[in-house]
């Protein structure tokens, strides 16, 4: 419907009646039955009718390619998806989170105050009723005579607002797409809490993989120091020898301890996820690897995770996936009903309003018929001139919501490079580790032969100390990577919503 801009204004004053009998005129109640009617069918919603903004979206992510992660899992929207890294104690500590997350409860009373200002929006739609009695006692002076007396009433009063021009459907319909972008909201901050949780639970796995594996490291190179001592001790090695065994201790030493801070960081700031302070909360380590274990595979085993299939599906989809940008979507579907709400203003406004009751000068005669009064009455208003005020506002209404589907189709973009990112990370990562895996095996191939040389005496220790350097280098390269990978995964989970749908339930 187009909306002029300027109307000419017209007021009409209610009328009331009052009558001493129990019904109301025939001909009151059939032209307030008819006005009401023509309240109910003649009334438009103005501003324009609200269509999801238009995107050019490509058909296919850019990094999607042929690699493959270990043990696949299905993420999806029938289970939680950290159940996908099969670990007892994630899962628990995920609970926790949903239950006791401060963050998450914060959005969850937002979106429980977005809903009721919806019904308060809504409620506008329907007559308010009210009662009211009442008793006065006053003195009055007519033809100069002095008079003292009581006065009871008791009635009901309703007024109605008939939204002729949809000013209160578009206000409802904006509550309405608020409510549900503060429930998207509150998917978007569990699943943010979700994802950092599990995140920092991962890291500090990998932490304590990262101990483990310089625990025995530095059981070796206690073992190289012996050797060394007892070399130097019989004449067949310098004392340069024993400095440099000793030297290659300590250090793995101090890195062991270092590891110490950023596991106490990582489990200080789970606690905090889990909404405890810190001092209450504790997570045992990993029990450590046994003598026969080889490195990765024992780690990347005691992990108890496993890198799970993420099925990215389509870029189209990820509308309906992403909890913040069915958020932006939502603001933008407000933002336009709140266009109708200003363009409303240019029209009158028409309230219908009824009282009845009883009005007496004797509280024994307030109930009796010939106390019964009531009245009938509508008016009809609107505004003749403001200064351009209801232009303006009609402006800012506009403009709010250009912003607000520019916010909206910026976030689908920055959904769209998240995905491609953490695609890319893991594809890299997944040839990275391959790579990694088998350099950590020549690695320790060359320490092996290294010592058996250096115990035939054919080699310096230098040579030693040289390829035990490079295998825990490498070692620690693909405990940090396989680290990587389980972050960007939990990323990538996130960025495609978590098995979230645009359209259920706050969770």
């Amino acid at each position: 419907m187009v909306v002029p801009f300027r109307r000419v204004a017209a007021s009409l004053s209610s009328r009331h009646f009052t009558h001493s009998t129990q019904y109301l005129p025939f001909r009151a109640t059939r032209g307030m039955t008819a006005l009401v009617l023509a309240a109910l069918l003649g009334g438009c919603a103005v501003g324009p009718d609200y269509a999801r903004p238009a995107l050019d979206l490509p058909q296919a992510y850019k990094e999607t390619g042929p690699w493959k992660l270990a043990a696949p899992r299905q993420i999806d929207d029938h289970q939680p998806w950290w159940e996908a890294y099969g670990d007892p104690v994630l899962n628990a500590l995920m609970d926790q989170a949903n239950a006791a997350n401060q963050t998450i409860q914060q959005a969850a009373a937002q979106y429980r105050q977005a809903q009721a200002t919806a019904e308060v929006a809504r409620a506008s739609l329907w007559p308010t009723v009210g009662a009211q009695a009442g008793a006065s006692r006053a003195q009055t002076k007519t033809n100069g005579v002095q008079r003292l007396g009581n006065s009871y009433s008791a009635g009901l009063n309703a007024s109605w607002e008939a939204d002729l021009w949809g000013r209160i459907r578009r206000g409802a319909e904006a509550g309405d797409a608020n409510a549900q972008a503060s429930a998207a909201s509150l998917a978007a901050a569990r699943l943010s809490i979700q994802a950092t949780l599990a995140q920092d639970y991962l890291q500090l796995r990998v932490t304590d993989l990262q101990k483990d594996l310089y625990r025995r490291t530095v059981a070796a190179y206690t073992r190289s120091l012996q050797l060394t001592t007892h070399q130097y001790e019989a004449g067949t090695a310098l004392r340069s020898d024993v400095a440099q065994a000793e030297t290659q201790l300590r250090a793995a030493q101090a890195q062991l301890i270092d590891l110490d801070d950023t596991r106490n960081q990582l489990e200080h700031a789970i606690a905090m996820l889990i909404g405890k302070a810190p001092a209450q909360f504790s997570l045992p380590a990993l029990p450590p690897a046994t003598a026969s274990d080889s490195a990765i595979d024992a780690n990347a085993a005691r992990l108890q995770g496993s890198l799970p299939q993420i099925p990215v599906g389509l870029p189209s989809e990820l509308l309906e996936r992403r909890p913040d940008i069915a958020n932006a979507e939502r603001l933008a579907a407000a933002a336009n009903a709140n266009i109708g709400v200003a363009r409303a203003a240019y029209f009158p406004t028409l309230t219908l309003s009824a009282s009845g009751g009883y009005n007496s000068l004797a509280f024994a005669n307030l109930f009796n018929t010939p106390s019964r009064v009531w009245s009938l009455g509508s008016a009809l208003a609107e505004t003749l001139f403001d200064g351009g005020a209801r232009s303006a506002r009609n402006d800012a209404a506009v403009a709010a919501y250009d912003a607000a589907v520019a916010q909206y189709k910026q976030t689908v973009l920055g959904g769209l490079q998240e995905v491609e990112d953490k695609l890319s990370t893991l594809r890299v990562l997944d040839q990275e580790s391959a790579v990694q895996a088998q350099a950590v095996q020549s690695a320790q191939l060359a320490e092996r032969l290294a010592m058996r040389q250096y115990e035939a005496g054919t080699v310096t220790y230098l040579s030693v100390v040289t390829t035990q350097a490079t295998s825990l280098s490498n070692q620690r390269n693909a405990v940090t990577l396989l680290g990587r990978q389980l972050v960007a995964s939990v990323a990538l989970i996130k960025a495609t919503g978590g098995g979230w749908q645009a359209g259920r339930d706050a969770p």
